[in-house]
């Protein structure tokens, strides 16, 4: 990592470190055990319990317990697991060659919790505010507006989904869902750091972020969620019920 070293005014190395570290311990444990599995099917080696577990689930297209518990929250069936591990690897390989990326893909992230926290972190040093009184405004970039580079204040980050509503281009709000849509792209959203900020008490739905369709996590070491990230406040439209009441919610990753 001598190309992104720990820096006090950009925490952002320390993020892309943390993740580098969680997706090559995923990694080499997948590539372990596959070999692993085919010395046991060519008789080489003996088929442990665990191996064996393993290579049913590979059968029925699940995902491994040895790889879920040293895995980011998921509810893929390994085809679709692979294939999103994948483009997760590709995002961090392109932030390691490339540098910080204008937009952050924020389904990418084995632990999206300590971007959020780094993205206040690099705002609390710039302008030595403590960082327990700032917080997020947000912007959702409209679909016309070209991203070029990245902003001046805060990040851009794109790759959620909203569930029980939409995001309406025309009128900038969430909306109703239509008729047997579960699921909508929700556009790139910038996250814009401010100190004291005084919360609106009407138009504001405070939606949460979760990384999974589950919405139910436990408590970590880190005194973090499991699944949920963030709350997120969305400007919205007076719908035919209350938006709390259609459970409506941004996601991470979807089951698919």
């Amino acid at each position: 990592m001598e190309r992104h070293p720990v820096l006090y005014e950009e925490s952002m190395n320390t993020v892309l470190q943390q993740e580098v570290i969680l997706y090559n311990t995923l990694i080499s444990l997948i590539h372990r055990s596959l070999n692993d599995l085919l010395k046991a099917l060519k008789g080489l080696v003996v088929m442990s319990d665990g191996l064996e577990r393993m290579s049913t689930s590979v059968f029925n297209n699940s995902v491994p317990d040895m790889w879920a518990n040293k895995a980011y929250p998921s509810l893929k069936p390994l085809g679709s697991w692979v294939i999103d591990l994948l483009q997760r690897l590709e995002f961090i390989e392109g932030w390691n060659k490339n540098g910080i990326p204008i937009t952050f893909w924020i389904s990418g992230f084995f632990f999206p919790q300590a971007f959020i926290t780094g993205a206040l972190q690099n705002y609390a040093r710039q302008t030595s505010i403590s960082i327990d009184t700032i917080g997020f405004e947000y912007r959702v970039v409209p679909i016309t507006e070209e991203i070029k580079e990245a902003p001046k204040t805060g990040c851009y980050v794109s790759g959620f989904f909203v569930e029980g509503a939409r995001w309406c281009h025309e009128t900038h709000v969430l909306a109703e869902s239509r008729p047997k849509e579960l699921f909508t792209d929700m556009p790139t959203i910038q996250l814009i750091p401010k100190a004291d900020r005084v919360q609106p008490t009407t138009g504001i739905y405070i939606c949460p972020v979760y990384k999974t369709l589950t919405r139910a996590g436990t408590l970590s070491t880190t005194g973090h969620s499991t699944n949920f990230v963030m709350p997120l406040r969305a400007t919205f439209r007076q719908a035919s019920r209350p938006l709390d009441q259609a459970a409506v919610a941004l996601i991470c990753a979807l089951d698919y």
